[in-house]
């Protein structure tokens, strides 16, 4: 399995790895695969071959890396932005694609004209109104999708500070993990989906609300053309787990029943226990959850376990923490949150990753590889290495022509202009 996954080249593949290995056991069905995939079923009939052949190198599609024939040249993108700017400023995407190719001569789509636009600071995205809620199914198989939230309670009674419950269920039988924690962010969200993941593996989807811990607020689009991601929304990506955003409540109700079940039923028996704080309400929720669990849960439709291991040598850590880029000095030297930082390893790196992990330790890193370094106290004073320039007073010659005007001019009784003729 190692080599296998050694050919994969992103979290997508990964899971796509994982999916085809259920369908070839034939714990899923090929038209279940391309549900979960959100391909074709002709599209999972073609994959499936190809891993039939190649194995694991029959899952990267052929044309990786190959440029389309049907994008548009740099020159064309920037022409059309200053157009744009200059004479449809504030015009729709749809209304400035008819004038492009009427007065300009350029046929272009409207969707792509949208997101140059989007690009440009231009246009504001807009949505759609939505449909009457209706009822879902259950998801068929484990670990197709979790729902997770945080719940604000007083669940102490008085008895310790107020807490948050991360709270986890498994949409397709209802079994749950949770945690308690001081407030509900990007810190608690991470430790606690890698504990979740410590039991369970690796979900394939995972459905939370709009929280700022799960999706950012930034406006626009990042260097790449993709909506900007949170911290959390960060690592499951590079986990090939797929986020999904509720719109309301009402959306992710089985955590938010399961919530209200917890705040009657947990909160009871902590208070038989006399439990007061969180440590001890987590040790709590260990011996009460799987009691729960085996009360609580149903049976999913389809008996295939859809969480999948984590890849061999991936630690875990270096993908749930905290990333920022900061830039390398020329001396090797880092700034990071009012401290300096010295990096020992000799790098052509021009900027690095510093991973700030859920312990506290900080990584600092260049395209995986982790470096040496050490925190500088007190900044070295740089010594000013250029000559400092010496001001010196020039004294012209004694029969230098200027000192004979000056003498001209000081001969009493002759005018200025006349002397110095």
């Amino acid at each position: 399995m190692a080599k296998e996954d050694m050919l994969m080249v992103n979290a997508r593949d990964l899971k796509k790895l994982h999916v085809m290995r259920k369908v070839e056991e034939g714990s899923l069905k090929q038209s279940e695969a391309a549900e979960l995939l959100r391909i074709s079923e002709r599209q999972i009939r073609r994959i499936a071959k190809r891993f039939k052949e190649e194995g694991a190198a029959g899952i990267p599609h052929k044309l990786r890396g190959v440029e389309s024939v049907r994008s548009y040249s740099a020159e064309l993108k920037a022409r059309v932005k200053v157009i744009y700017q200059e004479k449809y400023k504030g015009f729709g995407p749809t209304l400035a694609a008819e004038k492009f190719k009427e007065v300009e001569g350029i046929e272009i789509s409207d969707e792509t004209l949208r997101h140059w636009v989007i690009e440009m600071g231009e246009w504001e995205k807009t949505r759609k109104s939505r449909a009457h809620r209706q009822w879902r199914q259950r998801k068929g198989h484990k670990g197709e999708m979790i729902q997770m939230d945080g719940s604000h309670h007083d669940w102490y009674e008085g008895r310790g500070p107020k807490s948050v419950l991360m709270g986890y269920i498994d949409d397709a039988t209802s079994e749950v993990y949770g945690r308690f924690y001081d407030y509900e962010g990007t810190v608690p969200a991470m430790d606690s989906f890698m504990r979740y993941i410590e039991i369970n593996g690796v979900p394939m989807s995972m459905y939370v609300d709009r929280h700022t811990t799960y999706k950012s607020t930034a406006k626009g689009l990042d260097e790449s053309g993709e909506e900007f991601l949170s911290e959390f929304g960060r690592a499951l990506k590079e986990l090939g787990v797929e986020l999904l955003h509720a719109y309301s409540p009402q959306a992710k109700g089985r955590v938010e029943r399961l919530f209200r079940t917890f705040q009657d039923r947990v909160v009871k028996e902590m208070r038989l226990r006399g439990i007061k704080s969180n440590e001890e309400g987590n040790n709590f929720l260990e011996e009460y959850l799987p009691e729960f669990n085996r009360k609580f849960s149903v049976k999913a439709r389809d008996e295939s376990d859809l969480h999948r291991a984590l890849p061999e040598g991936m630690d875990i850590r270096r993908v749930l923490c905290k990333k920022i880029e900061r830039v390398l000095r020329n001396d090797f030297t880092i700034v990071y949150d009012n401290k300096f930082y010295q990096v020992l390893d000799k790098t052509k790196a021009v900027k690095v990753i510093m991973e700030k992990w859920l312990d506290g330790r900080l990584v600092i890193s260049y395209r995986g590889k982790a470096f040496n370094y050490k925190e500088i106290m007190v900044l070295p004073i740089r010594q000013n290495t250029r000559r400092s320039r010496v001001k010196t007073i020039h004294k012209p010659a004694h029969d230098h022509p200027w000192r004979k005007g000056i003498q001209k001019c000081a001969t009493p009784g002759k005018d200025h202009m006349t002397s110095l003729k």
